[in-house]
């Protein structure tokens, strides 16, 4: 048959229409668990292409071709290398029809499929390997073989070495030999580490606004350094956090430069400079809130990203009390070092709280470092005027001020949290100004998890919160450095802030020392369904260190939340446990993600 001719009948093959998919598919499988035969019908493709309404007989036959390989592969993943795969076509043997003898109609596609012995490793070598390599346990003489613990023991070895320099190390040999009657696999691995490398050029490309030395100066690559694929990793995280990139990816040169450079090429994909965006919130005991906000990710063209907003709360109280609130923020990344950052904030606002009114402006520069994934930590300096009205009469207030915080958080999701911790502490010391006092505030707050139960079906969740300001006298302290305890962020069930200090008038105001102390149980009631039983208490005292007079309240309540892709919506139905309104007063609390 010459070309054209074979090319006329493929042709003509194509064209001639599905007379008849088949009518039916039967999967006979030796020996095997419901698990197992599902596995493989996921790994045909003749269970996709059978339903399809234009499957072609020629079709069906590529596909029936095709999936010998498949249930094959897919059994020396599970460690059965001896396997008899037959698929039969109206009782022909698939592999052995031509797709030019493809039948008009095809009514019957049986697969039979004998296990086999599984079979265990006899050999298990892997060499050279750098030091510090961990194998796969798995990948041991005696364990079930599979064709996944020996990817994995090349992938481990191959990475071992990359982490120590050897950027191009690769699998050179392997002999894998199956030994039937035994029921064994010997495995025997050789890796090339290749030469020790170190960083070469970083070739930026796709950028377009920001300037090349300021793309660099993100990613820290360190040029001349040992080759660290670690490095690699925290590049593409520092440029993705900037907000300025939509994709962002470092790729290796194939071939290292003759004095032992590789260079490398780092591709990245800007967003629109600036943004804005709005929003609208209603609150039984707030009001209504309106904020706005506007933002340019890339000011200087240097990722320096500039963000104003502004805010008017307290809509529509009884009170008619408004805040207004305008925050100006500049950030500035990689400034000193590749993960340190600039910040300067500027803010004006009148706040009308329940112990005190207050029309402040204040200015804080400052630099915020991140030591780890799980360690961050930043200082800045500033200056606040406040011209306040409270208890105490109508006052003013200058500070300089320096604030220094520190944040560990190992939660496995910080919407949605299971396990882990997550401890924060800030301290602020404070010169007053003019006749303003000085002094020193500071708060920490404490979350624990633990989960229980298959896929931590329960999570018991615990929080602790305290704070105090050493210095000035109650009366000579900024009011909205005094505490207050009420609310969904300290003890719900009671109203906002509604805990302080009762002075020998009757006025209230803020306390110098705080305390709440709040336990969870959340339970997974469904797959995207969970519950909540929650009890808080909280402690507000007259002076520092927890002296003084004192008082304290709690509440405790229950909640629903319904999972979604970014974490829970939370409903929290709650009600004092202590004062004239325990059990009968309650209050509702509506938000996303976890309370704490």
């Amino acid at each position: 048959m010459n070309g054209l001719t074979r090319s006329i009948l493929c042709a003509v093959l194509v064209a001639i229409p599905a007379i008849g998919a088949a009518q039916n598919l039967d999967l006979n499988v030796s020996g095997g668990s419901d698990e197992l035969r599902s596995q493989i019908k996921d790994a045909m493709s003749l269970y996709a292409l059978v339903d399809a309404e234009d499957a072609t007989p020629q079709a069906l036959i590529a596909a029936a071709q095709a999936d010998y390989a498949r249930i094959v592969a897919l059994l020396y993943g599970g460690g059965r290398f001896s396997p008899a795969v037959s698929i039969t076509v109206d009782g022909r043997e698939a592999a052995g029809i031509s797709p030019f003898e493809a039948p008009a109609a095809i009514r019957q596609i049986v697969i039979d499929v004998d296990l086999g012995p599984r079979f265990r490793f006899g050999r298990a070598e892997i060499a050279p390997l750098a030091e510090r390599t961990v194998l796969p346990p798995e990948f041991a003489i005696g364990e079930r073989a599979g064709t996944g613990p020996i990817r994995d023991a090349v992938s481990a070895g191959v990475k071992g070495w990359r982490s120590v320099g050897h950027a191009k190390a690769r699998l050179a040999d392997q002999q894998v030999i199956a030994d039937h009657p035994n029921r064994e696999l010997d495995v025997r691995l050789r890796l090339e580490p290749g030469p020790r490398l170190r960083f070469g050029e970083v070739i930026v490309t796709g950028n377009d606004r920001v300037r090349r030395t300021r793309i660099r100066e993100i990613a820290g690559l360190p040029q001349g350094a040992v080759f660290d694929p670690q490095e690699i990793a925290e590049a593409e995280r520092r440029l993705r956090q900037t907000g300025v990139f939509s994709s962002v990816a470092v790729s290796e040169a194939e071939t290292p430069n003759a004095d032992g450079t590789l260079d490398l090429a780092l591709q990245v994909a800007e967003q629109k400079p600036r943004r804005f965006g709005f929003g609208a919130e209603v609150s039984t005991q707030e009001g209504g809130k309106l904020s706005a906000f506007w933002l340019h990710r890339n000011l200087f063209q240097g990722a320096e990203r500039l963000r104003i907003e502004g805010e008017v709360s307290g809509i529509g109280t009884d009170t008619d009390e408004i805040d207004y609130t305008l925050t100006l923020t500049y950030g500035r990344p990689a400034t000193f070092t590749p993960d340190t950052e600039f910040y300067l904030t500027a803010e004006i606002a009148q706040l009308n709280e329940p112990g005190f009114t207050s029309n402040q402006a204040s200015v804080l520069a400052g630099l915020s470092h991140r030591f780890s994934d799980q360690l961050s930590a930043s200082f800045g300096l500033g200056y606040r005027y406040l011209d306040t009205e409270d208890a105490f009469g109508e006052r003013e207030f200058q500070l300089a001020l320096a604030t220094l915080g520190a944040t560990y958080d190992t939660r496995s999701n910080s919407l949605n949290p299971t396990d882990g911790f997550y401890l924060s502490a800030t301290g602020t010391p404070f010169l007053g100004l003019d006749e303003t006092e000085s002094g020193f505030r500071f708060t920490s707050d404490a979350r624990a998890y633990v989960g229980l139960g298959a896929e931590d079906r329960f999570v018991l969740a615990g929080r602790a919160q305290i704070g105090s300001v050493w210095g000035p006298s109650l009366e000579d302290t900024v009011p909205d450095y005094l505490f207050y305890s009420g609310g969904g962020g300290t003890v719900r069930g009671v109203p906002y802030q509604s805990l302080g200090v009762t002075l020998p008038n009757d006025d209230f105001t803020g306390g110098q020392s705080f305390a709440a102390v709040s336990a969870e149980l959340r339970a997974t009631a469904r797959d995207n369904i969970g519950l909540v039983g929650f009890y808080d208490v909280g402690l507000v005292t007259e002076e520092s260190g927890f002296s003084g007079d004192s008082d304290w309240h709690a509440g405790a309540g229950f909640g629903l939340r319904y999972n979604t892709g970014i974490g829970p919506i939370r409903v929290d139905i709650a009600t004092p446990v202590t004062g004239d309104g325990a059990g009968k007063d309650y209050e509702i609390y509506i938000g996303i993600g976890q309370a704490f």
